[in-house]
């Protein structure tokens, strides 16, 4: 593990950065509304990718063609790196994935002959050589242009910004449909190749790091925002330590950070770790160190969604931690809810409709919130959450912890995609195979924290020596590991809404 220190220098740092787009070349824009102009750039988008991207060659001459010339690489980087707009580098991409993709006749084909091979009693290496030749045939020829744009310098830095453009695309609707999908997939696998941990450098941050580095990290905490400098100085300082992750070509340049408490227990609130003053001593006694608390897992760039790193930092975390405090007993995260306001709005909006017993409160709160907010329960507190204006009551927020904390702890361990926890920061950590341990109330009291999930917040403790069991039971038979606590409100709620 390297701690970044004054001998990284600023300008080293600077040049490892993704470069910025370049400014809107003149010419015709999708955007420009002149059929002609949008026309001259789409017939553009076409030759530039007939040039770019080959077909692919015969089975029999795959080794043997010359690779493709740097330059046709460097012209799509160019094109799409001049494409301003994002429609525009969404139509690129669109044209990219339907056009060039699998060729369906050639699988076809050798699909057939694979399954005839197999009918017939044929030596092992003729078959494994039809199974070989359908493998070929399966890989789209986009698949092509981005191993050779990998090569170039800054290549993979780049297919990291173009995948990132590809899921803003997606997620705005510019450009859908299976063969995108399917190229967001191919894309997502060579990356978690070209990022697998053994290129990964685990790096610390200090107060004395380069102010670079400590502007990156700033910059990135998407959970907790970090407010000023001196904000930022507590967070790298005494009784807390920061972590990320580099790749091994671009050393000092953070991937994914990991923020971490060393407290004396695992912590309840996330004012206590961010919020309080850290003890005035520049040194830490260790002696009070029993408890390491993960409080924000930030990833920097947005085109290494889904790319297997957060894991592999705590993994690497854990095993740092255990060498400088040997004396570790317990490991927890201290974990936001994202999600969970939106989903109880949505139950508390479709039970209102019910006009019955909603089975969400009990007769006794249903009674105590509508004297308190004046209006049928289920119907005032709508807006009351979705504007945090409850928290500022404290008789209101008493009548609202009981059931919103067995709420929560339905959602987490109840409401499923797919047989696995719906929330997203659940399924993290317990395919990591961490326990749900705790639920917090009014953990958050930022605005934030008490609108985005009631304030409140989850602790998933991480028993080093269960976790490979845990996390097998959790994605193989889809069972969720968690504490009496968090049963017990479970089923109360269950209890109380008869399911």
């Amino acid at each position: 593990m390297r701690v970044l220190g004054p001998s990284l220098s600023a300008g080293r740092l600077l040049r490892l950065r993704l470069p910025p787009r370049q400014p809107q070349p003149p010419g015709p824009r999708l955007s420009s509304g002149r059929p002609a102009a949008a026309g001259a750039l789409e017939r553009a988008m076409d030759e530039l990718l007939h040039r770019a991207v080959p077909a692919m060659p015969a089975y029999e001459l795959r080794e043997k063609t010359p690779a493709r010339a740097e330059n046709q690489c460097a012209d799509f980087v160019s094109f799409y790196g001049g494409l301003a707009e994002t429609a525009e580098r969404a139509e690129l991409l669109g044209r990219l994935a339907r056009g060039f993709g699998v060729d369906h006749s050639q699988v076809a084909e050798q699909s057939a002959g694979v399954l005839q091979l197999r009918q017939q009693p044929r030596e092992p290496a003729v078959l494994l050589q039809a199974e070989d030749r359908l493998r070929y045939a399966l890989m789209p020829r986009y698949r092509s242009l981005f191993h050779h744009i990998s090569k170039m310098e800054g290549g993979v830095r780049f297919l990291v910004r173009l995948r990132a453009d590809l899921l803003e695309a997606q997620a705005l609707k510019l450009v859908e449909g299976p063969h995108v999908r399917e190229m967001n997939g191919v894309l997502k696998n060579m990356l978690s190749e070209w990022f697998s941990s053994g290129f990964l450098n685990l790096e610390r941050v200090t107060w004395h790091s380069p102010c670079e580095v400590l502007q990156r990290i700033s910059e990135a905490e998407a959970v907790h925002p970090v407010k000023t400098w001196m904000d930022m100085k507590r967070r790298v300082g005494p009784y807390r330590r920061c972590y990320f992750f580099s790749h091994c070509s671009t050393p000092g340049e953070p991937l994914i950070v990991l923020h971490v408490a060393l407290t004396s227990e695992i912590s309840s609130s996330i004012q206590t770790i961010i919020v309080k003053e850290c003890p005035p001593s520049e040194t830490e006694e260790r002696n009070k160190i029993t408890t390491a608390v993960f409080y924000s897992l930030s990833l920097t760039q947005q085109g290494l969604q889904g790319v297997e790193l957060g894991a592999f930092l705590i993994k690497r975390v854990v095993k740092e931690l255990q060498k400088e405090f040997p004396q570790l007993g317990a490991f927890s995260s201290l974990s936001p809810i994202p999600g969970f306001t939106k989903w109880l709005l949505g139950l508390l909006k479709a039970k209102a409709k019910e006009h019955g017993r909603s089975g969400l409160l009990t007769d006794c709160e249903s009674q105590e919130i509508a004297e308190l907010t004046g209006g049928p329960a289920l119907e005032t507190l709508q807006p009351l959450l979705s504007s945090g204006e409850w928290a500022q009551s404290e008789r209101l927020a008493r009548a609202l912890q009981a059931p919103l904390m067995r709420l929560c702890a339905w959602y987490l361990h109840g409401e499923k995609h797919r047989g696995y926890a719906l929330n997203p920061v659940a399924h993290f950590h317990l395919q990591n195979g961490a326990v749900l341990w705790r639920i917090n109330w009014l953990a958050d009291v930022s605005l934030k924290g008490v609108t985005g999930a009631c304030g409140l917040m989850v602790n998933y403790r991480y028993f080093l020596e269960d976790t490979a069991a845990n996390s097998t039971a959790y994605l193989g038979c889809k069972s969720i590991k968690a504490s009496e606590q968090v049963l017990s409100l479970v089923a109360q709620f269950q209890k109380n809404s008869k399911l």
